[in-house]
């Protein structure tokens, strides 16, 4: 069937009377991941509970720096606090053979002698079946032992294992009540976790006002996470005034350690002029640096900006390439456009069933354009076999979705007896 006068593919385009692109995901990352094991949507911010991994890192409670051969005598002697330094320097291998065994063996020592920091590396070394058979209960119950002595760091890793169900039965009641005791340490993960208790209400009574206030005691320690949840929540209004300046200075603290999340949604003020002055060279940066940490909507809104050439040269290769980042990341808008570079040859070779592929990713969730567009393809036989009652429903769906042309295009076909 030839296409009709009047009909075409829909393209992406501006909306009218503006010259810069559209950001279709520019609202604000709001949504925050509760503490949970196990990976969330892509989405949604924060990486659960800090400081709570099987790392074993070097703590504080160091002896005091001597020769390998003193301490060697030392430890052997009995002194908890060289038996801690021995186990210290295996783990690192440093002044002797890194020997993980004999890191957790020295580590025994100290622990049964009630060493507090022996007794958080050595249930760390369980946790992680480092140098001896991984048991998390094991490594629960040493860091218990820790906690329960006051170490800060040990209570924060008591929490998460509570949060997790990691050695211990999940109980968040009990998670929040040693992330209190570390937080009230000054302990910077346990500050920023119990703002997520607080403000999920996950063993604490629900409280934006107090979840804020620990958000902001890890944030002025440098947390970047929490820098992060302070700017949401200034962004938004969360128990607080809503104040986008003071939102976009968190998140550029944030951003600037690094964090994706923070760094998108700096992007968005840029882009928008929210809380910042509008400068798409910052916009572009800063969508960049997000994307290039696997940032989905990052990722299609810098496609966007090298597609319509705002704040960089024009490139509808690179645009291409972002678009097809994202989209293979599900993002429906990013998938649509790429269907339509397909479509028309734009920064790819022009390739009707790769773009018939795309719109159809698209459309199943629920892009209008994408189901107005597989009409169209289906209606015509182009990249795919034609079909008009499939094209007829595609019209249908786009119509549902609130596209005039699909309802257009759908009662025409309807007329005509379809």
């Amino acid at each position: 069937m030839a296409q009709q006068p009047g009909r075409a593919l829909c393209p992406w385009r501006h909306p009218q009377g503006r010259s810069r692109p559209r950001h279709l995901l520019s609202a604000p990352q709001g949504q925050r991941r509760i503490p949970h094991l196990g990976r969330r949507r892509a989405d949604r911010t924060g990486t659960g509970p800090a400081g709570g991994d099987c790392g074993v890192g070097v703590m504080q409670e160091q002896a005091p720096d001597r020769e390998p051969a003193a301490i060697q005598a030392a430890a052997q002697r009995g002194d908890a606090d060289a038996q801690l330094r021995l186990g210290i320097m295996h783990l690192e291998g440093e002044g002797v053979a890194l020997d993980l065994g004999e890191a957790a063996h020295w580590f025994r020592q100290a622990a049964d002698q009630g060493n507090a920091g022996a007794q958080v590396l050595l249930g760390l070394m369980y946790c992680g079946g480092h140098g001896v058979a991984q048991d998390q209960e094991q490594g629960a119950q040493w860091c218990h032992k820790a906690a329960e002595q006051g170490n800060a760091r040990a209570q924060t890793l008591v929490g998460t294992m509570y949060v997790k169900g990691r050695g211990v039965r999940r109980d968040y009641a009990q998670a929040a009540s040693w992330f209190g005791k570390a937080a009230q340490q000054g302990d910077a993960n346990a500050q920023y976790n119990l703002g997520l208790m607080y403000e999920t209400g996950l063993g604490v009574c629900q409280d934006d006002a107090l979840a804020l206030d620990w958000y902001r005691k890890a944030a002025q320690q440098g947390h970047a996470n929490a820098q992060y949840h302070l700017g949401v929540m200034y962004d938004t209004g969360q128990g607080v005034r809503q104040d986008v300046a003071q939102a976009a200075e968190w998140y550029v603290k944030a951003a600037q350690q690094g964090h994706a999340k923070a760094q998108y949604n700096l992007g968005v003020m840029y882009a928008t002029g929210q809380g910042v002055c509008q400068d798409a060279a910052q916009a572009l940066q800063w969508y960049r640096k997000a994307a290039q940490q696997g940032h989905a909507k990052a990722q299609y809104n810098l496609g966007l900006m090298y597609g319509d050439g705002w704040g960089v040269c024009q490139d509808d290769a690179r645009a291409a390439k972002w678009y097809r980042k994202a989209a293979l990341q599900g993002v429906a808008q990013a998938q649509y456009n790429l269907g339509v570079a397909y479509d028309r040859g734009q920064g790819v070779r022009k390739h009707a069933t790769r773009a018939l592929e795309w719109y159809l990713k698209a459309a199943r969730q629920g892009e209008a354009r994408a189901q107005y567009n597989l009409g169209v393809m289906y209606e015509i036989g182009r990249g795919v076999k034609q079909n008009t009652a499939t094209a007829k429903d595609w019209y249908r769906q786009a119509c549902d979705n609130g596209l005039q042309e699909g309802c257009e295009e759908y009662a025409r076909l309807n007329k005509a007896g379809f």
